[in-house]
């Protein structure tokens, strides 16, 4: 039987006694730490993050109470950005998609075989030929149509599709849409896009048969976080493979695509299990 899991992510200035405090509260409430990791960005003036992970079954608090301890004894001394997330509150994920299923289908796959510690609430396309794929892992699909004209009555009926679903973190498999600036904002901090890592070269239709034609010897593929600047939100994870001038563009293509599944799945699952802290538009990511 697993154990309750909670974990800790603080961003905050650095200064001694940090790792103390954090560690020494837990311990007084009766946790027991099973994963400490830290990084500082300068012993002197700069910034400290930190992850801990903790079992919560002896602990002598209730969450809401434990925060609250946590804040007043700790968080409020030290300046700190924190949150605590607790394993039994399985995230709600939605994933919005197009046509192309790679991305979608790793991420069904892993959630099926129980390697994402989160619940995937519902599937949204813009097109209905994915659906059949979906409902054959039980997930609920939503087509809602897009067009240059009607994106804000899409975006507004896919709001509340998310609400009803009580939607946590939205995941863009291959979602071949520009979400609006208050979409964006809606979900800071918590839409996750892949896409290939030609860019910013290699825009548009193609980007393959583009690379082919240039002869790169690297391929790759980029999970971040979503911002109002189209494709440049903070870096979760990337992957790259080297190719040479006798891999064609349908092989360019599938290795591509096979990182893009990858990179994606571990960046959302990494996001799950609260590893990423996010400082400006980088990241730092405890793995």
């Amino acid at each position: 039987m697993d154990v309750p899991l909670a974990r800790l992510l603080v961003t905050c200035p650095d200064q001694p006694g940090i790792v103390a405090a954090v560690s020494g509260f837990l311990r007084n409430h009766g946790a027991n730490i099973t994963a400490l990791d830290q990084h500082s960005t300068d012993p002197v003036g700069g910034t400290f993050f930190l992850r801990a992970e903790f079992t919560t079954p002896d602990l002598d608090l209730a969450a809401e109470a434990l925060e609250a301890a946590f804040r007043r004894v700790v968080a409020e001394p030290f300046a700190m950005d924190w949150k605590i997330a607790y394993a039994a509150r399985r995230t709600q994920v939605a994933i919005m998609v197009s046509k192309v299923d790679h991305a979608l289908l790793e991420l069904l796959w892993q959630w099926r075989r129980g390697d994402l510690d989160a619940d995937i609430a519902l599937v949204v396309s813009n097109h209905d030929a994915l659906r059949a794929e979906v409902e054959r892992f039980g997930v609920p699909f939503h087509h809602v149509p897009v067009t240059r004209d009607t994106k804000g009555e899409a975006e507004a009926a896919t709001v509340a599709l998310f609400d009803e679903a009580g939607v946590d973190l939205v995941v863009l498999a291959r979602y071949m849409q520009i979400l609006t600036p208050d979409f964006v904002d809606r979900y800071a901090g918590r839409i996750i896009n892949i896409h290939h890592s030609f860019l910013p070269a290699f825009v548009g239709a193609d980007p393959y048969r583009q690379a082919f034609e240039r002869g790169v010897k690297v391929i790759g593929a980029t999970a971040h976080y979503v911002t109002a600047d189209l494709d440049e939100g903070p870096i979760i994870e990337q992957g790259v493979a080297r190719v040479s001038h006798r891999q064609s563009v349908a092989e360019l293509r599938r290795l591509g695509q096979s990182l893009e599944r990858d990179v994606l799945a571990r960046a959302v699952r990494w996001h799950l299990e609260a590893r990423v802290l996010v400082q400006g538009n980088k990241t730092v990511v405890f793995i």
